[in-house]
């Protein structure tokens, strides 16, 4: 095998929550797939929550890298940064979007309340983050007084309502049934630009001359 076992099983992982959700994916269905026994999975993992969680985990880390690499770049000013953010989010959703949708559903059943608090608390620097930027733009004048946590949720909330439903996206684009909106460069245009001007106009004060 190529690639490290685990990032193997973890890849797998992806692909299985994706096509089969989190109650219908099984260790034994992950460990046959991946091409290993079930002990290596769960010497990895212990779980199948815990895969979860490390593939969650491991997502929030990829995020968390981008934004402080945004937030700690002096050369940028705060709407700046703030559409760098956004493109980070769109770009890594529409990525995998399948498994991200999991991802939602997970959060929205609560089925698993240890699970949902873990979820919860790995994205929680994300959000501390972002709303610091938004936040030093009030405090800069840059942006309107605003409130910076529902300004986040906004921004992100787009991004999942899109996200969430493939069939209502092509209702948008006018397009047929069997097109993968998330594969098309003119969607994600769209996408990114519609929150950027939605962001811009939420935040920046225009100053009449």
């Amino acid at each position: 095998m190529s690639v490290d076992k685990k990032e193997h099983i973890m890849h797998v992982a992806i692909e299985l929550f994706a096509e089969k959700g989190f109650e219908g994916t099984s260790i034994r269905d992950l460990a046959q797939k991946a091409d290993v026994n079930i002990a290596m999975v769960n010497y990895y993992f212990g779980s199948k929550e815990k895969l979860f969680e490390q593939l969650l985990a491991d997502k929030a880390q990829f995020m968390r890298a981008k934004i402080e690499a945004v937030e700690s770049n002096e050369s940028l000013t705060e709407i700046e940064k703030l559409d760098h953010i956004i493109d980070g989010y769109v770009t890594r959703f529409l990525t995998q979007p399948e498994f991200h949708r999991v991802f939602l559903q997970e959060l929205l059943v609560n089925q698993r309340a240890n699970l949902h608090q873990t979820v919860l608390s790995l994205f929680e620097k994300n959000t501390r983050d972002v709303v610091s930027i938004i936040e030093k733009g009030i405090k800069k004048k840059q942006f309107k007084k605003v409130d910076p946590q529902l300004t986040f949720i906004s921004i992100v909330g787009t991004i999942n309502q899109v996200m969430m439903s493939k069939e209502m996206c092509n209702t948008l684009m006018n397009a047929s049934a069997n097109h993968n909106p998330y594969q098309d460069p003119k969607f994600k245009k769209r996408i990114l630009e519609h929150i950027k001007q939605m962001v811009h106009a939420h935040l920046i004060i225009t100053t009449v001359s």
